[in-house]
């Protein structure tokens, strides 16, 4: 760990260049390291990579009522990129990505191609000795291949001062409106399309965001097509449409050319499961990645508002081998390797309890009552995948039952 501080205090200096003073236009690239709904996470997480000698900040995006923590500003495509893998490669961010355009003004996704990612690769792999050693250990980064076209910083205004919305060939604009059917507050959330006319509907063609208007593609000739959303804290919502007369929906609108697909989400209620799909730990550990904030203070946030909740959390693992277990220790932090933590071997039963009870610890220090959360271990024994799936890791989860509320 103190060779990975080392490194990441030059690499700090290396960013902060970029980080600070340049002005903001709609040809920014922010690496983004974190994207958090409560602003007081956001400052938390800008606060730990500070204190780990990454200058990052934070930057409302107000369409999508989310705070994004980033690590560099700049205007140069290569610059923005090489920062972007060297995150994923030696330091705790491995999720780190790239978005485009002003913040606030409709950002993108920068997905860059193979080429761009083996080069960045290999000017870091000619820095240093030890960087390389590090990077010869790190699990291989996946991105995207295809280059993705930019949206306008802004949409034309027309007379009426509505926001006109542009027709793209092949593609009709939808508007996926995800609130809170009690609260009515706007949920951070995407929408994924499956193909109405496969039997077996597991497999998505196509996801997109929430609360902003997308060009969605038609995926199959008959139209027929099956909307879901899942938003953690609230039950998973699926509805089917047609492509061609979305409008005979019920509860679907049409805001002159664009669907408005509401999705009105609800609190889990007793006997519901939820997957935390975006909280993740270190290998070997029962120890949460510094991503996993959002999600769980999401949960935190559920029991807040609902004193009558009850829990249990349940922890899986990908098999059943045993093995190495770092543990918290006497450390504090939920989110970051310390030297703190303790060493240890157990089942895989084991290593799936403490990851649960790290959970139940973190929500308890946060002033949820211990007599309203209970663990249950599984090990490997309820695996989504085959242990040798391409998709194995999901495996490796935590899971939330609504035992009572």
């Amino acid at each position: 760990m103190h060779r990975i501080y080392l490194i990441l205090v030059a690499l700090g200096v290396s960013i902060s260049a970029f980080a600070q003073g340049q002005p903001h236009t709609d040809q920014s690239l922010y690496v983004v390291i974190g994207a958090f709904a409560i602003q007081r996470n956001a400052i938390e997480f800008t606060d730990n990579a500070n204190k780990q000698s990454i200058p990052a900040q934070y930057a409302l995006n107000p369409k999508r009522k989310l705070f994004y923590v980033y690590a560099m500003h700049t205007e140069n495509r290569k610059t923005a990129i090489n920062e972007a893998v060297k995150l994923q490669h030696i330091s705790a961010y491995h999720d780190t990505w790239v978005y485009s355009g002003l913040l606030g003004d409709n950002p993108q996704v920068v997905k860059f191609n193979e080429a761009e990612r083996k080069e960045a690769i290999q000017q870091l792999t000619d820095t240093k000795t030890e960087q390389k050693q590090l990077v010869a250990e790190a699990a291989p980064v996946i991105v995207a291949i295809e280059e993705e076209s930019k949206e306008p910083a802004q949409q034309p205004i027309v007379p009426d001062g509505k926001s006109a919305v542009v027709e793209k060939p092949g593609t009709k604009p939808f508007l996926f409106r995800i609130t809170a059917l009690v609260e009515k507050d706007t949920l951070a959330g995407d929408v994924d399309i499956f193909d109405a006319d496969v039997a077996n509907k597991t497999r998505k063609s196509a996801t997109y965001r929430g609360n902003d208007v997308v060009y969605v593609k038609p995926i199959n000739k008959s139209g027929n097509m099956l909307l879901e959303c899942e938003v953690f804290g609230y039950r998973k919502l699926q509805l089917p449409i047609s492509y061609e007369t979305p409008e005979a929906t019920d509860g679907v609108v049409m805001d002159d050319i664009t669907v408005v697909v509401p999705f009105e989400m609800v609190r889990l209620q007793k006997g519901d499961k939820a997957i935390m799909f975006n909280v993740y730990f270190y290998k070997d550990a029962a120890i949460m990645r510094p991503e996993s904030r959002y999600e769980i203070n999401s949960l935190l946030e559920m029991l807040t508002e609902n004193p009558k909740y009850k829990i249990r959390i349940h922890g899986h693992t990908n098999g059943n081998s045993s093995g190495k277990i770092i543990s918290l220790g006497d450390s504090k932090e939920f989110f970051s390797l310390t030297r703190d933590n303790k060493d240890g071997r157990g089942s895989a039963k084991k290593l799936s309890e403490e990851r649960a009870m790290l959970i139940q610890k973190y929500l308890i220090d946060n002033g949820v009552e211990a007599s309203r959360t209970e663990v249950k271990a599984w090990g490997g024994k309820q695996p989504i995948y085959d242990v040798d799936h391409a998709a194995a890791q999901a495996n490796v989860r935590v899971e939330i039952e609504i035992l009572e509320n």
